[in-house]
């Protein structure tokens, strides 16, 4: 197999035409690549039919009923509805099919079918809208069969999707390894191409957890193996802008309103002592959410300006690239401190300002640059640039990392990261990077007030909304679905939208956000919702970072069983910014005991330390067929909770390689450098990390 081959365009495969590419490039798939490595979000596993009386609500069943009664079809506005009842000897379901007038004239009373589809109860009567239909003979051929589920867009179908991803194998053929065959051998891994086959079209469950820890092992290794070659390269660079405290610091720790915490100054010490000594600083500050990390930028920021340098702080959006600069810009005025001279760089800003803003940079008119990617563009150039700091270092990555602090000379690297990650894991994934922990709260803030409930809670939430909103809050609301169809029995933020604008009050402004909207137009909506010109902002996992909202006293999360602990903490963070207390309602859809008891330590506990030790050792298998529980770091396949192990042994394979190859160079390692050089088919994107 070649290059060639992986990279040749999704539009060269059969039954995909220009409009069904278009689809796939909305989905980031452009090359048989990023179609093989266009992993199924979930799988659906065909079981057993239940009975009627068996049905468990909010969840897919498969049920074997009669058809019973007269078959309906009517219409509603432009909505043709065909409907009847089913049965078995134990109880019935109203089903509905719609837009699917053609049914009325096959399906036949007295006839017996396999429904499969998610089950609600309305009153008394359990209802099935859209199942599928299946023959009997046609169904238990599939028992125990796993079927891939892949994220879709409006007008690509799972079926297509599947039959797309087969051919790209075809096309690809077999893939080569690029693991040393003795490290697999080793950890007992299944081969690569098999791997990915099985990710795709596993046998059964457990070739599902195998072909997923083979992959999880290759995206930690590379990624290990980058870091240790970055670190190797950067450890020993001397620190030619040598920094001394700044009276202007001691200031400001003076006059401020309330007192830091002990392990806010602990922090700061570390950072103090990073800039004054002999090798450049590239420090890690990881705190839990709302532990006052942002002060501990500032004042690393004051001491360069001070000591006659410029800082740079990158936050991952505008909106708060934007929150942190009028709130630096504030503070600088309030108490005085005059060597500091802020100035905001983002794409938003015209032309004309921006170059305005890259000459008064350029020239040392200003020593603070606050912004989110443009920082690192070409064409901005730093007069004397000494400190870099990136904010929600997770959402950043080595590169651009690396690229900002390119910008200068010896350059002084500072990383911040709300993400609760257990310091034993914290070491690896952090492996260019000291590591400092806030692992207290500033006094005075309200803890939120938490609580789990069950489906049957929502009307009473929806009030409970409506009342917060009315006293002059504001409320977040999460789905892990974007739109309908991605997969069943989960809520999504399409359909959420607009069922909260019909059950809350009129006066009630409801928007939406989601990761495939474009970055302006997600920019938009979240400086619009952290400005107070709308009320409740139904979003995906998209607003786990980047917006700050004191006003904001509600997060409600559906299927909130779907996600890890650690997410779930993160989701929670957006609220109890402010001084009014603030709540979190947890949508537990599942009737699975173990979902609620993991589940409960949210109830708990506010602590995202003890929350993230908790989720490593409560993660079992994971939820294999669901939403992917945890998103830290962009891992594709590994969960760091999870798969803990396998983090923890590609550190020591990687440390292993490079003390007896440290530049890669003997033949067992040719295919493994190339690979760290690309984006492989199935690595972290290390663009983005």
């Amino acid at each position: 197999m070649g290059i060639r081959e992986l990279d040749e365009s999704v539009l060269e495969l059969k039954g995909i035409g220009e409009k069904t590419g278009k689809l796939f490039n909305k989905l980031g798939v452009y090359t048989c690549r990023d179609l093989i490595g266009y992993y199924p979000r979930g799988y659906d596993v065909f079981e057993e039919p239940k009975r009627a009386c068996d049905l468990k609500e909010n969840m897919i069943n498969s049920v074997k009923l009669t058809i019973i009664g007269s078959i309906t079809k009517r219409h509603v506005k432009n909505l043709s509805i065909v409907a009847f009842e089913a049965a078995d000897q134990t109880g019935k379901v109203k089903i509905a099919f719609f837009n699917a007038p053609y049914l009325a004239g096959l399906l036949k009373v007295a006839t017996t079918y396999i429904f499969r589809g998610t089950v609600k109860k309305k009153g008394s009567f359990f209802t099935m809208d859209q199942p599928k239909m299946y023959k009997e003979e046609d169904y238990y051929p599939l028992i125990g069969k796993l079927q891939p589920r892949y994220p879709l867009t409006k007008g690509l179908s799972n079926n297509l999707v599947t039959k797309s991803v087969t051919r790209a194998f075809e096309t690809v053929g077999k893939i080569e390894d690029y693991i040393p065959e003795n490290l697999i051998k080793k950890h007992g891994l299944m081969g690569y191409y098999d791997a990915l086959i099985g990710m795709h079209f596993p046998k059964n469950a457990r070739d599902l957890e195998e072909s997923r820890r083979r992959l999880a092992y290759n995206e930690f290794l590379l990624f290990v193996l980058r870091l240790r070659l970055l670190k190797n390269a950067s450890e020993e660079s001397v620190n030619q802008a040598k920094m001394t405290e700044a009276d202007e610091v001691r200031e400001i720790i003076d006059r401020l309103p309330f007192k830091p915490t002990r392990a806010q100054y602990n922090a700061f010490s570390d950072v103090l002592n990073d800039l004054s000594g002999p090798f450049v600083m590239n420090r890690l500050i990881q705190g839990d959410v709302g532990s006052g990390k942002t002060l501990i930028a500032m004042m690393a920021l004051i001491t360069a300006a001070a000591n006659g340098y410029q800082g740079a702080l990158m936050a991952p959006t505008e909106v708060l690239a934007s929150q942190h600069y009028e709130s630096f810009k504030e503070m600088a005025l309030k108490y005085g401190i005059n060597c500091l001279k802020p100035v905001l760089l983002t794409g938003a800003l015209s032309a004309k300002e921006k170059r305005e803003v890259q000459r008064r940079i350029s020239e040392g008119e200003v020593n603070c640059i606050i912004g989110t990617n443009a920082l690192v563009q070409e064409k901005v150039n730093y007069k004397n640039l000494a400190l870099v700091i990136t904010d929600e270092q997770h959402r950043f990555g080595v590169r651009q990392r690396g690229a900002l602090a390119g910008k200068g000379q010896s350059t002084h690297v500072l990383a911040m990261s709300a993400t609760p990650i257990p310091r034993t894991l914290a070491i690896i994934l952090y492996g260019d990077l000291h590591l400092s922990v806030v692992d207290e709260l500033p006094g005075g803030r309200l803890p939120i007030k938490n609580c789990v409930v069950g489906t049957n809670y929502r009307p009473t939430a929806y009030k409970f909304i409506a009342s917060q909103v009315e006293m002059g809050h504001q409320v977040y609301v999460i789905c892990p679905m974007i739109e309908d169809g991605e997969l069943d029995g989960v809520e999504n933020v399409t359909d959420y939208t607009e069922l909260l604008r019909n059950v809350l009050p009129s006066s009630v402004k409801v928007e939406m956000l989601h990761g495939r909207m474009k970055p302006s137009q997600k920019d938009a909506v979240m400086e619009d919702f952290a400005s107070g010109k709308f009320d409740v902002l139904v979003s995906t996992t998209v607003i786990e970072v980047g917006i700050n909202v004191p006003n904001a006293t509600v997060m409600m999360i559906e299927n909130s069983e779907r996600f890890g602990l650690s997410q779930l903490h993160q989701l929670r963070g957006r609220v109890g910014r402010g001084k009014d207390q603030s709540y979190c309602i947890f949508i537990n859809s599942s009737d699975d005991e173990d979902a609620r008891k993991r589940l409960d330590i949210m109830n708990r506990s506010n602590d995202g330390f003890e929350i993230a030790e908790e989720d490593l050792r409560q993660r079992g298998p994971g939820d294999l067929f669901g939403v992917k529980q945890s998103g830290e770091l962009n891992f594709r396949v590994g969960d760091i909770y999870h798969d803990s192990d396998l983090v923890k042994a590609s550190a020591v394979d990687a440390d292993d390689i490079l003390k007896d190859d440290p530049g890669l160079l003997s033949p067992q390692h040719t295919v493994l450098k190339e690979v760290l050089n690309t984006k492989s088919a199935n690595s972290v994107d290390f663009t983005t990390l």
